[in-house]
């Protein structure tokens, strides 16, 4: 049995040092700003992911590293690949940071939901071609994988393991990561997630119905469903306090269906109230929220039936940034914490709400429509809710 939001464990808030994201929005903090701050799409409509329709998806355009170490090779993939690549921006520093730790003392937490399926595509087709020669390893999809590579590229020797529960899994990975440290059982922890397209997924998507004729509309009132997306984006969580801090972390399972959120939005609610609690903060004092907004008419409508719930006359700002990523899946949690982190790192900007017309019954929030921060905030959080109702919210902030 759950504890009650009273009775929640006191969170031990952890620094960020170090963190990185690469996605359809670019590779940079100025390319993150720039991306979330204009109307423009940025998303690529593209043909042969899905078997009868042109989709559009949010696909990361600069080259990933062109080939692993030796030691790797039984673990290679566009996805591992993607992780090395962003790992690579933030490496030097890291390895720094981290020098004089034991190395029992590092660990890894990770999350996807794709792994390695892409490149097993590649061949299963040809296989299914004819080329019955053809040697298909499993290792590199395994969800496991992408946390052992990164321990083995490392050569850090704490705990390393990886979370795919859908759409909540890499942020669900700051949650584990801060209880290992919490624990003892680290002094720090690489966390984040990994996603890369893959034609199962959006098929998968193409089948539910889920995917959107155009680019999708998070509380729009046209919204019909979602762009899937691909991501990589890692932080170094630390006892140590940094200019930005994890300052909570709410889990909630509904059960309710399979694909389908509570309608009333209970566990979503559950999950930001006790990310509130956790950090031992009131709603008052939250300056943005990065929605789950998928822009599917379930999820949007008990989304924000929760924001009323938890934050009820408070306006937060709030906006979701999917319509320029894309649904990142397993990476989707990381890429919009490393959006909020950036935020609360610039204190000038926030991201922008899509631009069509809002859903007259959910119009009644503080969408972001200007862009300009009018005055800094504390106080960020991203929700992340997944299939099944595994629902996870995130609190960042900065000291003031």
């Amino acid at each position: 049995m759950s504890q009650p939001l009273s009775k929640q464990p006191q969170f031990q808030a952890v620094g960020i040092p170090l963190s990185i994201g690469l996605s359809a929005l670019g590779q940079t903090a100025q390319h993150i700003q720039h991306s979330l701050t204009q109307t423009n799409n940025i998303l690529s409509l593209e043909n042969g992911l899905v078997v009868d329709r042109s989709v559009w998806v949010g696909r990361y355009a600069h080259p990933l590293i062109d080939q692993v170490s030796e030691c790797l090779g039984a673990f290679d993939s566009r996805n591992l690949r993607f992780a090395l690549t962003a790992l690579a921006t933030i490496e030097t520093e890291l390895r720094d940071y981290v020098a004089k730790i034991d190395p029992k003392r590092l660990s890894i937490v990770v999350g996807t939901s794709t792994s390695g399926i892409s490149d097993s595509e590649a061949l299963l087709k040809q296989y299914f071609e004819g080329d019955t020669s053809l040697a298909i390893s499993h290792q590199p999809q395994e969800m496991g994988c992408l946390a052992k590579a990164l321990q083995k590229y490392l050569e850090w020797q704490g705990a390393a393991y990886t979370i795919s529960t859908a759409c909540s899994s890499s942020a669900k990975a700051f949650a584990a990561g801060q209880r290992l440290i919490q624990s003892g059982l680290a002094d720090a922890v690489l966390v984040g997630g990994v996603d890369t397209l893959c034609q199962l997924t959006l098929n998968g998507f193409n089948s539910l119905e889920s995917l959107s004729a155009d680019i999708c509309q998070p509380c729009g009132i046209n919204r019909d469903g979602i762009n899937i997306g691909e991501a990589a984006a890692l932080f170094l969580l630390t006892k140590e306090a940094a200019p930005v801090m994890l300052y909570g972390a709410g889990e909630s399972m509904d059960a309710w269906h399979i694909s389908a959120p509570h309608p009333e939005g209970e566990g979503a609610a559950i999950a930001m109230q006790r990310a509130l609690a956790s950090a031992e903060i009131a709603p008052q004092q939250i300056g943005y929220v990065n929605l789950h907004g998928t822009a599917t008419p379930q999820n949007d409508a008990m989304e924000i039936k929760a924001i009323r719930q938890v934050f009820q006359e408070h306006a937060v700002a709030l906006s979701s940034t999917k319509h320029k990523t894309g649904h990142c899946l397993g990476a989707a949690g990381a890429i919009e914490a490393l959006i909020c982190t950036q935020v609360l790192k610039d204190q000038t900007w926030l991201p922008m709400h899509q631009h069509t017309d809002i859903d007259p019954e959910l119009a009644d929030q503080n969408y972001v429509r200007d862009a300009q921060l009018s005055k800094p905030i504390q106080y960020a959080m991203s929700n992340s809710f997944a299939f099944g109702g595994s629902n996870i919210s995130l609190l960042f902030g900065v000291e003031q």
